[in-house]
């Protein structure tokens, strides 16, 4: 059986580019961005005021003036007003452009004002105070934010500050999620007592939807002929193939032997870890569709796709690995098979900040109604079979 190290560096080595496309600012969130922004001008564009209050020279101040004429009110978005004399104050209002003529603002809650006039009631002001001055944040042509990142609603702010309407992103590839099997049967029917309804593809394409990838469903009964027909059709139409079930040594998994007469290489298949053993991965020519083939049980899928299919869209997407994490285990565990192993865990903190995974009881890969109370795998090492309460691990977290 090939090791978790060694899949993943296969899995890694089958990189695409898929290319990039253009979306308005607003429908980019979530994708990757695929160009450096950078300021149309200075952040802030102005000397900005960022309390409501007056406006005053402080040279005035310093020769010892302690009241002053207000002779204008000015909002945000107003002209500037000039400061013409040193005993003479504006009003003015956060997010307002500081005139010339004006170098400090003072809070309404630090004056008195009375019949025209403002005394200071502090003692101290500190020249320039509750200001935000022009380029303090960047300067005009600076990169605001670089390519490589995830698309966040911070960035579509920034996006929107300096005027870029659309945004460059990186394309995500063509996904068809195929299930297979006679076992299977629609969401709204009602199943036999010898069958089941379909979850997998619902559960993988909703998990893709996180991803902006809106994958395609296909459902292939047991018959040798049209899952050859069904495969050979999606490696033409798709960049991605993403299968769960029939890919192990039963009679009716006929999905290994469709892949190969329709000349997909096997890069490996059987995986040393549970869930996910029977994982089957390979392309379809050195450029073609890659075919992730996971194993049917639902965790078994869904520990696969976390941890391989979207490690490797994160790769193609250009983004940065994603960052280890780690949590120490919160009762003693153990488990035999000479196997890395995927524990169901729920996550708790203590009060020395420190991540604590909770094993989740469970009856095996075929157990999906744990899903819904399970929020990460903590990967348990194959050279061990016990692992004891405190013991820190490397964690998936598959909530975010």
């Amino acid at each position: 059986m090939t090791t978790v190290a060694e899949v993943e560096k296969l899995v890694l080595s089958q990189l695409r580019d898929f290319g990039t496309q253009l979306l308005p600012f607003e429908q980019a969130l979530g994708y990757a961005l695929a160009e450096d922004l950078k300021a149309d001008r200075d952040l802030p564009p102005f000397n900005r005021v960022t309390m409501d209050g007056i406006a005053l020279k402080y040279s005035a101040i310093k020769k010892g003036l302690n009241t002053f004429r207000i002779t204008a009110t000015q909002a945000a978005g107003d002209g500037p007003v000039e400061v013409e004399q040193d005993d003479e104050c504006i009003e003015i209002m956060t997010g307002a452009v500081l005139p010339a003529s004006a170098d400090t603002v003072v809070r309404y809650e630090d004056v008195k004002i009375e019949k025209g006039q403002a005394t200071l009631l502090l003692a101290e002001i500190k020249q320039g105070q509750n200001l935000h001055l022009q380029g303090a944040d960047k300067k005009q042509g600076d990169v605001v934010a670089r390519a490589g990142v995830v698309v966040s609603p911070a960035i579509i702010s920034l996006a929107a500050s300096i005027g870029k309407s659309h945004l460059l992103v990186k394309k995500v590839p063509r996904v068809m999620i195929i299930s297979s099997g006679d076992e299977l049967v629609d969401v709204n029917e009602i199943p036999s007592p010898y069958q089941i309804r379909k979850s997998n593809s619902y559960t993988v394409r909703a998990v893709l939807k996180k991803h902006n990838i809106d994958a395609d469903i296909l459902h292939i009964p047991d018959d040798p002929a049209i899952t050859k027909e069904k495969i050979q059709h999606c490696l033409k139409n798709y960049d991605v193939l993403l299968l769960s079930g029939g890919i192990s040594m039963g009679k009716f998994d006929f999905i290994p032997q469709a892949l190969e007469d329709s000349c997909v290489e096997k890069l490996f298949h059987k995986v040393a870890q549970r869930p996910g053993k029977p994982f089957w991965f390979g392309r379809h020519g050195d450029d073609g569709a890659l075919v992730f083939a996971f194993p049917g049980n639902p965790v078994a899928t869904f520990m696969c796709l976390h941890r391989y299919f979207l490690t490797w869209l994160n790769a193609i997407l250009g983004l940065p690995p994603k960052k280890v994490t780690y949590a120490a285990l919160g009762r003693d565990f153990t488990f035999k098979p000479e196997l890395q192993y995927y524990l169901q865990v729920t996550l708790q903190s203590n009060e020395q900040a420190q991540l604590i995974a909770m094993p989740v009881e469970g009856n095996g890969s075929g157990d999906f109604a744990n899903l819904a109370v399970t929020e990460a795998f903590l990967e348990l090492p194959m050279e061990r079979s016990e692992f004891k309460k405190g013991e820190v691990f490397v964690l998936w977290d598959f909530t975010d």
